[in-house]
């Protein structure tokens, strides 16, 4: 059952432990309500998951992305299945730097941007599940001192501190933030996918890290589309494996917004094209190399995108630091390891059709590696914290 709608600096929210009553879609400075995309009353993530077989949604351009075995690896052979039914086909269940989201039973997410219909679904429930642990793990800490003294006593705030997710998934990143900051906070949860906002404001944190409220609110838009107007107010913008997903031009779009806004953003788990797996495979380097190949296809940063954001950030004034936040994955994490095993290598069959022979002897002896815990994997990331140049007396 949904909780009564609460007001925190003129914002209607919901209070976390709800499900959401309503999305909004972003338009520029506006939010306009839309019908909700989630049933009425509030499911647990794991009770949706039961549930999500038989849902379909559409994302803004009308375009239904089914769930089930609409996608994927339903599409393509037995030989295809092996890599998570995502090679030679032509439509793909890789996602770049994940894993597949094709398998049966399994419901890809909407896209990105609303402007490129031919994008491929991004990011299935169960493969942002499987990964948060390892991504909590991940994240650095260590730059939350200097965003916790930023956000301490910033110019001209009163209330709760205003937090805006981009690109949310299932609020893998208010899960693991909000508990580590002080102070009672109102998150605004932005995804273009009304299903994965339902997950996230169901899944939201209820407290800060000294037991002060937290509330959400979701905005349903194009992340890659963000203006200042949209973060009006906004005292931290977070994202969470976004960065590599966006081209040039919409990191300055993300640099711009945030300078305009004067808020720091915290960007983290942005891929930075390096793999580590122990024992070594003389195959490694060249899976890696068109792995990287594959993130930068259609003017994408993939392994670029944090010296990209570094450069854009600082060319608006920021004081920019950046440091590892590397996933290590060993017999504990086998499940995602064979996810992600299945991802890299289709990612990079389908960037280079000619290692398919070689790949597919790779990826079995990489899986009976992963299944017998032989198999240690270190997946390099980055994390950035952007503190925009301090104002109003601000130290």
């Amino acid at each position: 059952m949904t909780g009564p709608h609460t007001t925190t600096n003129g914002i209607s929210s919901i209070p976390a432990q709800s499900g959401p009553r309503q999305v909004r879609a972003l338009r520029g400075a506006e939010a306009e309500p839309v019908p909700d995309a989630g049933r009425e009353e509030a499911r647990t993530p794991a009770a949706a998951a039961g549930a999500q077989a038989a849902e379909s949604t559409a994302d803004l351009s009308g375009q239904v992305v089914a769930g089930g075995g609409e996608s994927g690896a339903a599409h393509g052979s037995e030989r295809d299945a092996e890599f998570g039914g995502a090679v030679g086909g032509e439509e793909t269940g890789v996602v770049a730097g994940a894993g597949p989201v094709g398998s049966r039973g399994e419901r890809a997410t909407v896209r990105l941007r609303d402007s490129e219909p031919e994008e491929p679904p991004r990011y299935a429930p169960e493969w942002l599940r499987l990964r948060e642990g390892a991504d909590a793990a991940a994240r650095a800490e260590e730059l939350l001192d200097a965003l916790r003294l930023r956000l301490a006593n910033p110019p001209g705030r009163t209330g709760a501190l205003t937090v805006h997710d981009l690109g949310c998934g299932t609020g893998s990143m208010g899960r693991w933030l909000a508990p580590r900051l002080d102070g009672s906070q109102h998150w605004v949860l932005h995804d273009r996918d009304p299903y994965l906002l339902h997950f996230a404001a169901v899944g939201s944190p209820r407290s800060a890290a000294d037991g002060s409220g937290v509330t959400v609110e979701t905005r349903r838009g194009d992340v890659a589309r963000l203006t200042p107007d949209a973060l009006a107010g906004a005292s931290l913008v977070t994202a969470s494996a976004l960065l590599d997903v966006l081209t040039r031009e919409e990191v300055v779009t993300l640099a711009d917004a945030c300078a305009g806004a004067g808020c720091p953003a915290l960007l983290t788990l942005s891929v930075a094209g390096r793999v580590e797996l122990t024992p070594a495979d003389p195959l490694d380097a060249e899976i890696a190399e068109a792995f990287n190949a594959h993130q930068r296809r259609a003017g994408l940063l993939g392994p670029d995108a944090v010296t990209a954001a570094c450069e854009a950030f600082a060319e608006r004034g920021a004081a920019v630091r950046v440091h590892p936040s590397p996933w290590r994955l060993g017999p504990e994490e086998s499940a995602l390891t064979e996810q992600w095993l299945r991802g890299w290598v289709g990612a990079a069959v389908e960037q280079r059709p000619e290692l398919r022979d070689r790949a597919e002897r790779y990826l079995r002896d990489r899986l009976a590696a992963c299944a017998a815990g032989e198999l240690r994997v270190v997946v390099q990331h980055s994390d950035l914290l952007a503190l925009p140049r301090p104002t109003g007396g601000a130290s």
